[in-house]
């Protein structure tokens, strides 16, 4: 079809299909003499001309795409899924979705990897076919029926019917040197999908607190998550942006500013302001009725109070913008606002296909297998928070045409949103055997006594007095090892002040199993020992200090990666090889259950692998006497780098910015 239209209209990147397709039309046309270099679709006339340039087009673009997929990092655990899926069909063709279980060996004497079907495929035999086949025999019988492949050196039997792998020492030196010349990629993805995230999400007029410090950055670590793996990300930041709060904060800035509309309000702190026309708002009765007519007028958008609730939003905005500027968070702003304008529509589609009960002058839609309804507009002809929510999935899903919608939001939303989810799905917006909807729940904030993180005083804390007094001990710890005095330089100083202060707070939260509870703790996450940010930048730094201070450039790297082989005959080296190439492993499990501190344990014990090795093998030999270089070992100065760019990326994802000396 791609060859017969006019134009190309092919997706990409290309299915496997459609390459083998592209691939023979490709070669069937050569040989007929037919592909021929065409600079543009002008003056082509005859169907031969277009053809001839369709296929130039569709070559370059098969060329390109073969070039990202050898590129691509090999994910070893599914290459030996494939094998062993191929193994169990041929070995038990009746077999409807066999299972098919391979895991990393736990321990070096049961290989690198292990096959743990045998046992479940026995349970099947024996319950549908009553065939009683002992696991060892079955596992026998799949070994026997494993298809030729460039990655298992052998397969041995073991116990009642594991299947352990080893690995080609061969193949697992040509993935490390693919790495170190093509840098870190990801796998190759079927298809390019779009992928909203929802994350972060404050209120206008409020100061973000410690309780927005895991929506903001577990949601900034999922978007750079599945844009590394290629997907086309939309950051969402669903701002409180609109309601009945601002009637009260028009009112009260009407009578503290009277000149708002000519003179911007020097409105310093408005976390105060908020509070004062709560107060307002509260006690006194005149004040109250004059902030439900300003209610009225903005949402009738009266243009004087447009610019009132803008003048509120572009303060608040900004105050925001410092804290997502401290830890490098990228949004888009998009709020209750946004939405409002779609807000009679969605009513209106619900009450049409019969969805919407009356309730004491309420709308409300009840949800199949969920208690509460969703009340979708209140007696007095105002929208809810439902109503947005559903505004806001449907433009998700129809509009911005997303594939995956991710809601990083707390875990006491849960139920409300999997019922605007399960409603999205009652109206036909989506089909979730086709749209992943998923709502990246979270626990909260802990204090070192358990409770809620609080100050002495009972307030919530301020996020940005939390960020100030990560940097003043990261200094502190710094300067306790006097790094300050020989080691950095004062901008060195400064750049692994913030790397550490931001970096620890991140990871202290992302280390954590998101679904749980965390215990907040600067002299915990500031630990230069044990799974912190702190030991992870500083073993860094320690493996990227090595090749320099041997005297090797990246240059001389660059061309020892192209002519070097990657020796892995000490069982350190090929213990860390291995651990390296699991790294496509864990973003896969990432992409599927969104649990972010899966990557956090890895990169730990990658650091951790890494001394073993470092400690056990020499990458640089020096003289005892003098302390002059006499050796170096430039395929284990080649795992250093292969380590170091891993746990780079690591970072990135994580939202970590490592320095080079610290």
């Amino acid at each position: 079809p791609h060859l017969r239209n006019n134009c190309v209209t092919t997706q990409f990147p290309f299915q496997e299909n459609e390459i083998k397709l592209l691939t023979a039309e490709i070669e069937r046309l050569k040989n007929f003499g037919c592909l021929g270099v065409s600079p543009s679709l002008e003056g082509l006339r005859d169907e031969n001309a277009k053809l001839k340039y369709r296929l130039n087009f569709l070559q370059k673009s098969l060329q390109e795409e073969r070039s990202k997929t050898a590129k691509s990092m090999i994910n070893i655990n599914s290459c030996l899924q494939e094998i062993f899926g191929a193994a169990i069909q041929a070995a038990y063709p009746d077999l409807e979705n066999p299972p098919l279980v391979v895991t990393p060996s736990q321990q070096p004497k049961f290989g690198d990897y292990q096959c743990n079907s045998a046992m479940a495929i026995s349970q099947i035999l024996l319950k549908t076919k009553e065939q009683k086949v002992s696991p060892r025999e079955i596992a026998e019988k799949i070994a026997k029926n494993i298809p030729a492949n460039e990655c298992i050196e052998k397969v041995e039997i073991a116990g009642p019917g594991f299947i352990n792998v080893h690995l080609r020492k061969d193949f697992v030196s040509k993935q490390l040197s693919s790495l170190l010349m093509n840098g870190v990629q990801p796998p190759a993805i079927a298809k390019r999908k779009k992928v909203v995230v929802d994350f972060s999400s404050p209120n206008i007029a409020k100061e973000m607190h410690v309780g927005h410090l895991r929506s903001t950055i577990i949601g900034e670590s999922m978007c750079r998550l599945f844009e590394f793996a290629g997907h086309d990300v939309l950051r969402l930041n669903h701002l409180g942006d609109w309601g009945t709060q601002f009637g009260m904060l028009i009112a009260h800035l009407q009578d503290k500013f009277p000149d708002y509309l000519t003179v911007s309000p020097p409105i310093a702190d408005l976390q105060a302001f908020y509070k004062e026309s709560k107060r307002r708002f509260d006690t006194e009765e005149e004040f109250k009725k004059r902030a439900y007519q300003c209610v009225v007028l903005l949402q009738s958008k009266d243009p004087d109070f447009i610019k009132a609730w803008e003048l509120i939003c572009d303060v608040s905005r900004k105050e925001l913008q410092k804290i997502y500027d401290c830890l490098d968070i990228t949004l888009i702003d998009r709020g209750e606002s946004f939405y409002h304008d779609m807000m009679k529509d969605i009513v209106k589609e619900f009450e049409d296909k019969g969805f919407v009960q009356v309730d004491d002058g309420r709308k409300v839609v009840f949800v199949p297998g969920f208690p509460v309804p969703l009340t979708i507009m209140k007696s007095d002809g105002g929208y809810t928070y439902d109503t947005s929510d559903l505004a806001a999935l449907k433009h998700r899903l129809c509009e911005e045409k997303g594939d995956i919608l991710i809601y990083v939001v707390d875990s006491g939303q849960s139920v409300h949103l999997q019922t605007v989810f399960a409603a999205g799905q009652m109206i036909g917006w989506y089909d979730p055997k086709v749209t992943r909807v998923a709502h990246a729940v979270f626990g909260v904030v802990l204090g070192e006594d358990k409770k809620k993180f609080k100050t002495r005083s009972g307030d919530t804390v301020r996020l940005m007095d939390l960020l100030e007094e990560g940097l003043k001990r990261a200094m502190d710890k710094l300067k306790d090892k006097e790094r300050d005095k020989v080691v950095l330089t004062a901008e060195e100083l400064k750049a692994a002040q913030t790397s550490v202060a931001f970096g620890c707070i991140k990871y202290a939260d992302l280390s954590h199993n998101r679904l749980n509870d965390y215990v907040f703790s600067f002299d915990k996450m500031l630990d230069d020992r044990g799974n912190t940010a702190a030991y992870l930048l500083y073993a860094f730094t320690r493996i990227r200090a090595i090749a320099r201070l041997a005297n090797i450039d990246e240059q001389m790297l660059r061309k020892a990666a192209r002519e070097e082989v990657l020796v892995l005959d000490h069982e350190k080296e090929w213990k860390l090889g291995k651990c390296i190439l699991r790294f496509p492993e864990i973003l896969q499990k990432m992409l599927e259950d969104l649990l972010l501190h899966t990557l956090c344990d890895y990169l730990y014990e990658l650091a951790t692998t890494f001394t073993e090795f470092y400690d056990n093998c020499y990458c640089v030999e020096k003289d005892r006497q003098s302390g002059q270089i006499v050796k170096v070992n430039m395929w284990r100065l080649l795992l250093c780098e292969a380590t170091a760019a891993i746990m780079a990326k690591g970072f990135d994802i994580l939202g970590i910015k490592p320095v080079q000396r610290m």
